[in-house]
């Protein structure tokens, strides 16, 4: 009997908030992004709401445009680590990047987190945008490398990785006293990996998971990002707006995983929402309004140049037409000039108005009751442009201590949410079967 299909979700955990003047509201806490606290309570916001999975994003650049909430923060797989200790159910995920990552340690990190979490860790896999060309530079590069090389690499990157995680048996570790046997030497494998990019022997020096292997988690919207989800992601984070525009990248991206023989039910695609919830829509656009007054005017242009690239906005004001403005298409992330370029064309606005389009990824119809917001992700849902979503609150904790109080119930009473968690690991939150180890498989091969 086919399980019935329910909503995942994912809590976007970032300081006070995605919206750039959070952090500006009389309620914020200072120095949110550093409180160890803060992060524990925020994870077991979410858990308490069932959510799959508390994320933490990266990046390994920062400049005077840059989000505050990511100026002063954590590496997140150190603070997955903690998270873990605070928590006993949600999956913990946290982005790291193929390009300035050597995949041992990388493979040593998350297994170490999965094990610490007892099977509920993941990887949020980026080759990372560079728009400003600053990441490389702090990594001695003279230049970032190219979108598509930088997904040649990370094909090999990923096989690098999973192979490692499979370095040991499930139970190779005998550790017998009376004998003296601590393992058996016939479930160890050294991966032997000879590639363009790499070349890695193993074992890796720690084993397999409860879980087998953290759940890999992509976000790439590009052609190549998209070959590489469907060859080997279980969950994808995307961040579509248009209802249609996102259904046609979930059959598209669907229709993909049978070319690698894969199933639909073996990836979840979980689009990018920041509500703003409140009793009233009345209230919820007042919320909004708040957040558009503590926007400094100088500080919503350098969002956009950081977002968007080397541009001198200087020479421009708030009423500047965006399409007047020349926008270099460079070496940063592809969907984010893609996403501008269509807004440009479509809404012809000026730089003020592009700013608000572009930060936080309010959608207005997101504005409102709590009845209101479950419709539409319910619609979202029933009309596959969605598994899930990734929770991103304009506002943190309250932003999603409100949706978990007054949204998840309403989804539950429905039937399209979980009540209780019904395993342990993340891969159980997910539906997803834990991975054969690849040795063991092809070792039944040869024998069959």
């Amino acid at each position: 009997m086919t399980q019935k299909r329910q909503i995942h979700f994912s809590a976007y955990l970032v300081g006070t908030g995605i919206h750039v003047a959070s952090w500006r509201l009389p309620e914020a806490q200072r120095n949110a992004s550093i409180d160890l606290a803060f992060y524990q309570k925020m994870a077991q916001i979410a858990e308490r709401g069932k959510f799959d999975i508390a994320f933490i994003a990266d990046s390994l650049a920062v400049n005077e445009n840059s989000h505050p909430n990511i100026l002063n923060r954590f590496e997140p797989t150190t603070l997955l680590a903690a998270l873990a200790g605070a928590t006993s159910k949600i999956g913990l995920v946290a982005t790291a990047s193929t390009t300035y990552h050597e995949p041992y340690n990388l493979a040593r990190l998350f297994a170490s987190v999965d094990h610490i979490s007892d099977g509920r860790a993941g990887w949020n896999m980026v080759t990372t945008g560079d728009a400003t060309g600053e990441t490389g530079r702090n990594f001695s590069r003279a230049s970032h490398v190219e979108h598509d090389e930088r997904y040649k690499q990370a094909e090999e990157f990923i096989d690098v990785v999973q192979g490692l995680w499979d370095s040991w048996e499930d139970d190779a570790f005998v550790q017998d006293k009376e004998s003296g046997v601590y393992f058996d030497p016939q479930k160890m494998h050294r991966l032997n990996y000879q590639g363009t990019y790499y070349s890695v022997q193993g074992p890796l020096n720690i084993g397999r998971s409860r879980q087998g292997q953290p759940v890999i988690v992509q976000a790439g919207a590009s052609e190549p990002g998209q070959r590489l989800a469907a060859r080997t992601a279980e969950v994808v984070f995307s961040h579509v707006k248009d209802f249609q525009k996102a259904q046609e990248f979930y059959k598209s991206l669907k229709g993909k995983l049978a070319d690698y023989g894969r199933t639909p039910d073996q990836l979840h695609i979980l689009q990018g929402i920041s509500p703003i919830v409140a009793d009233t829509k009345e209230e919820a656009e007042a919320i909004h309004r708040q957040l558009s007054d503590l926007l400094l005017p100088e500080q919503g242009l350098r969002f956009l140049s950081g977002y968007l690239g080397k541009v001198d906005f200087s020479k421009y004001t708030l009423d500047t037409l965006a399409a007047e403005v020349e926008f270099p298409q460079d070496n940063g992330i592809q969907s984010h000039f893609e996403r501008m370029t269509e807004l440009i064309q479509k809404v012809n606005p000026t730089l003020r108005e592009l700013y608000a389009l572009l930060e936080g990824g309010v959608n207005q119809e997101l504005i409102g009751t709590p009845e209101q917001i479950a419709d539409v992700l319910e619609k979202w849902f029933t009309q596959k442009a969605a598994d899930g979503f990734m929770f991103v609150a304009p506002i943190l904790p309250k932003g999603l201590e409100d949706f978990v109080d007054k949204v998840v119930p309403i989804l539950q009473e429905r039937g399209l949410y979980r009540l209780d968690y019904e395993g342990d690991t993340l891969r159980d939150h997910l539906g997803l079967h834990k991975p054969v180890n690849r040795f063991v498989a092809r070792n039944s091969l040869v024998e069959s």
